[in-house]
């Protein structure tokens, strides 16, 4: 867990801190679509953001958006997440560690990674200590929750997880738990809060990452990215109207 020192998680004004190199963005219609686009950028410390890949398809919750708490989106009016809301978290968001089923991550990826065995859990009950946190229990003396918190179901979709760190630093009860990228379950299928996409475009997504570059996570409805993208640090409106996508 060392490892997540690299992450650069830590409390921010509001914005893309500066060490953040690697940015996805997300972008949806409007606060209540459950559809939206997503975009990976790069820029050199304190330069400009550059497109490097997209736009693909993802899919958000299925009631929408709502307000996060991460590194930028906590202090903003309006609706802001709460569990099992059927909204995935807006604003800006360190990313955490990749989990998987795999004994190792994909080819030339590069990233802290935690295999999840029947012993992974993330808890989602409010009550708990250990809310929207990833710990490691007995199978053998599991907890009255387990087969709802387990991360290695067998499920497809959480082959892979990458960690949206929504609500984490430290995690207030009912504000929202387990907000991860995962493989979508078709094209159809929204999430109760998780942004998800093809799963060719979720590994591309994973060896893209680099600790390194402290990634982050913007997601907002176009129109609050058009009244924030310069306040926030985000890119440009404008790098958004090219296609240099490596994925659909």
């Amino acid at each position: 867990m060392c490892l997540l020192m690299l992450l650069g998680i830590q409390t921010f004004a509001d914005g893309v801190p500066d060490d953040c190199t690697q940015l996805m963005l997300g972008i949806a219609p409007t606060w209540n679509s459950m559809r939206g686009e997503l975009r990976l950028f790069e820029r050199p410390r304190g330069g400009d953001w550059n497109v490097v890949a997209g736009p693909f398809s993802v899919l958000f919750g299925k009631n929408g958006l709502a307000w996060g708490t991460g590194i930028a989106g906590q202090n903003e009016p309006g609706l802001h997440k709460k569990e099992r809301d059927g909204r995935a978290p807006a604003g800006i968001f360190a990313i955490g560690e990749v989990f998987g089923y795999d004994a190792q991550l994909p080819a030339s990826a590069d990233y802290p990674y935690h295999q999840v065995t029947d012993a992974d859990i993330w808890s989602d009950d409010p009550r708990s200590p250990n809310y929207n946190r990833h710990i490691v229990i007995d199978p053998k003396n599991p907890p009255d929750n387990y087969t709802h918190e387990k991360m290695r179901s067998g499920d497809f979709a959480y082959h892979w997880l990458i960690e949206i760190r929504h609500n984490s630093d430290p995690p207030v009860p009912g504000a929202g738990s387990a907000i991860f990228f995962h493989i979508r379950r078709g094209v159809n299928r929204p999430t109760t809060g998780c942004t998800t996409m093809a799963q060719e475009n979720l590994v591309k997504v994973i060896t893209w990452l680099r600790a390194k570059r402290h990634p982050c996570y913007a997601l907002l409805p176009a129109g609050e990215y058009e009244n924030k993208w310069r306040a926030w640090n985000l890119p440009s409106p404008d790098t958004l109207r090219g296609d240099v996508s490596m994925a659909r």
